[in-house]
């Protein structure tokens, strides 16, 4: 086997537009069937997307022996469930992020995981595969900008249609769930730990059953991490990374165009150094190093256990806001 047969449960917009394309481009990946609850819509999306077959069920797809990994970007709600068919079909399996609901709700998941063993499971937080963090990942465990002591995170886009699923709260919706994820990743990736308590707030806004604008801090050994995410505000992100020898601007962390390049902003004892980082497509990045996994029969690079941790920081954040104080982990 020389290259990864993909299928997709889905036409989830971000399979449309960002992976399936990614794979499509990719070294070691084809994209050979593609799901949908309506068959007319699984054909119609196949054809679009140049992909040979389509199923006109979850289940079909899954019961293909010709597909050896799934890419799961379905509502929040069914991450958990249909990656344990997946899993139990004996398929490899890229989730979306967050994979689950909530840290019990991940729980069979990372149970039937662990009955298969010899199956690649991961969690699709692409940000990290693209050079301009893994430049910036660098950087801070070198000590480019000395020892760490602030992570200042804005991720924001605005969505007020009362049908699109990030506004269901029993989807599992919401601006933390969506984004605000990212915020907590990054400062774990980032420091190399675990906060020891948070403190979150969470705005629902009079119309809307779900978070719409989330902010949380994060204190770790020495260092505090904050975000802000928002999906009823102008789009906008950054991410400030502060140390006591300088600091790191992101001007956009997590989805810059596939195949662009981005900048990265190094303050060093007073010098501002612009560095251009090279184009890249993280979704195809990311897909690549799951196949390579799957090939070489190699260590997923974020295990399910980073997951896990992320959802548990996740959990605290909401418990933090609905008793409006401090949460120890």
């Amino acid at each position: 086997m020389t290259k990864i047969r993909w299928g997709v449960l889905s036409t989830a917009k971000i399979a449309r537009l960002h992976t399936i394309p990614a794979i499509q481009s990719s070294a070691l990946g084809e994209v050979v069937a593609i799901a949908s609850r309506d068959e007319q819509n699984a054909r119609a999306q196949a054809d679009q997307l140049g992909i040979a077959r389509a199923y006109g069920s979850y289940e079909a797809l899954l019961n293909d022996p010709d597909i050896d990994a799934i890419y799961n970007p379905m509502p929040n709600h069914l991450h958990v469930p249909w990656s344990v068919k997946a899993l139990e079909a004996g398929k490899h399996v890229l989730v979306e992020k967050p994979a689950g609901l909530n840290v019990a709700d991940m729980e069979p998941l990372l149970a039937c995981a662990g009955r298969h063993p010899e199956l690649k499971l991961m969690e699709a937080f692409m940000y990290r595969f693209h050079p301009q963090w893994q430049q910036a990942k660098q950087l801070c465990d070198e000590g480019a900008i000395g020892t760490l002591r602030t992570i200042q995170c804005a991720f924001s886009y605005n969505n007020r249609d009362a049908d699109n699923i990030r506004n269901s709260a029993a989807m599992g919706g919401g601006a933390l769930m969506d984004i605000g994820c990212y915020g907590i990743s990054l400062a774990r990736f980032l420091l190399n730990a675990e906060p020891s308590r948070v403190l979150g707030h969470m705005n629902n806004l009079d119309e809307y059953e779900v978070d719409c604008v989330t902010s949380a801090l994060m204190e770790f050994d020495g260092a505090i991490a904050s975000f802000t995410c928002s999906t009823k505000t102008e789009p906008e992100q950054w991410v400030e990374i502060a140390g006591d020898a300088g600091s790191i601007r992101i001007h956009i962390p997590f989805n810059p165009a596939a195949d662009n390049g981005t900048e990265l902003t190094l303050k060093h004892q007073g010098k501002i150094q612009m560095r251009n980082i090279e184009p890249a497509n993280h979704y195809r990045n990311m897909a690549d190093a799951f196949a390579e996994a799957i090939l070489h029969n190699k260590p997923v690079p974020t295990p399910m256990t980073d997951a896990l941790d992320n959802m548990t920081v996740l959990n605290a954040i909401v418990t933090s806001a609905n008793k409006q104080s401090w949460v120890h982990l």
